[in-house]
């Protein structure tokens, strides 16, 4: 039996990753899918397929682009969430801080260089037109753990992360919520190294056949959002909003859509250039 690495957020989004593996539906075509949670997020996710550590990434979109294009082996194969991310913008409960226009040129707590939460930090600057050299200053915590204690003690000033993973911590007093800053782009791509391409072929369309499959249909789970409130915290009409607001996708991140985010990306200087789509995907 083949083993393969896949790595992902342990959120929400992922959920239809564990359903499949504890349903035994990898193994019964002879994959022995071995998933591992990234709490570092993005950032860490390229760095463990550089690394080999893992074979496929459930990635943020804008993340893998620049490490791709920053010279990391992998290929997008999919769009895995179509709809965009809500970036939660977060202070500490007692911060001082009570707008965006408040929180220019103070310093965000980031997960590690090329994250979404840096990559987005960006776009929240140029969308409220700060100065990228001079408004944005960084302080890397890691994760949402050391987010939580870097806010609290005064590290950092604000963080960005999805705002219903965060929302427990809104809910508890430890974070407040200033505002959202959505991603203009499908959210979540399946990236895998080349090699894997390569010589496992068969079994990567295997495992996006059968993710796919559940996919699709995921919101027509039985109890799902009951399912979702209770395995990762969170309050049932937080789900349901979540739920209505995100939509799956079984295709190829298109062509127009992959240089409309590399558009930005270098517009941001956080690319050098615009890389061939052909260089960033490739098609099952």
């Amino acid at each position: 039996m083949k083993t393969i690495n896949i790595g992902g957020v342990p959120e929400h989004f992922n959920l239809a990753w564990y359903l499949t593996l504890k349903n035994g539906e990898y193994k019964a075509e002879g994959i022995n899918l071995r998933w591992k949670d990234f709490f570092g997020g993005t950032g860490q996710m390229c760095k463990a397929l550089r690394e080999k550590e893992i074979d496929l990434a459930v990635v943020l979109t804008e993340g893998i682009i620049k490490d791709i294009t920053d010279g990391n082996p992998s290929r997008i194969v999919q769009t895995f969430v179509q709809s965009s991310l809500q970036w939660g913008i977060h202070v500490a409960e007692n911060s001082k801080y009570k707008s965006i226009d408040e929180l220019k040129g103070t310093k965000a707590a980031i997960s590690r260089y090329g994250s979404g939460s840096h990559l987005m930090a960006y776009i929240n600057a140029k969308n409220n037109a700060w100065d990228l050299n001079k408004d944005l200053d960084f302080e890397v915590v890691k994760n949402l753990s050391g987010a939580v204690e870097g806010l609290t003690e005064g590290v950092a000033d604000y963080f960005m992360w999805e705002k219903f993973t965060t929302k427990p911590y809104v809910d508890d007093g430890t974070f407040r919520l200033i505002d959202t800053c959505p991603t203009p782009w499908p959210c979540f791509v399946i990236a895998v190294r080349e090699e894997v391409l390569e010589n496992n072929l068969e079994d990567v369309k295997t495992i996006l056949d059968i993710i796919n499959t559940t996919s699709v249909e995921f919101k027509q789970i039985p109890s799902i959002d009951l399912t979702i409130s209770n395995r990762y915290g969170q309050q049932l009409e937080d789900v349901q909003e979540w739920l209505n607001m995100t939509e799956w996708s079984q295709e190829i991140l298109p062509k127009n859509k992959v240089l409309e985010i590399q558009k930005q990306l270098f517009e941001l200087k956080i690319i050098p250039e615009i890389a061939k789509y052909e260089d960033l995907t490739f098609k099952m």
